[in-house]
């Protein structure tokens, strides 16, 4: 079990972007939060295996039919505090 720290910058505020990512993440069973940051950057906590965390970082590379976004910053270590299923912080 791995955790990913990502911050996607771009159009992902205002876009379903947060509820997109929580209904993916679900879908492909990883564990984490989303949350907007000021500024307009959405941040991600994820965990799962490796490559489950690949494939989510590709599906949020797409991210949601209004969102654009155009870049994404992330960083990986082991699990400290194990999430039970992913969901929207405010």
């Amino acid at each position: 079990m791995r955790e990913m720290h990502a911050v996607v910058h771009g159009k992902v505020q205002g876009v379903w972007f947060r509820a997109w990512t929580r209904d993916v993440a679900r879908e492909m069973g990883v564990t984490g939060w989303v949350r907007n940051l000021p500024g307009g950057p959405v941040e991600v906590t994820a965990q799962g295996s490796d490559d489950d965390l690949d494939a989510f970082l590709a599906r949020l590379h797409d991210g949601p039919p209004l969102a654009r976004v155009s870049r994404i910053e992330t960083s990986r270590s082991a699990v400290e505090e194990r999430f039970e299923r992913f969901d929207v912080r405010v």
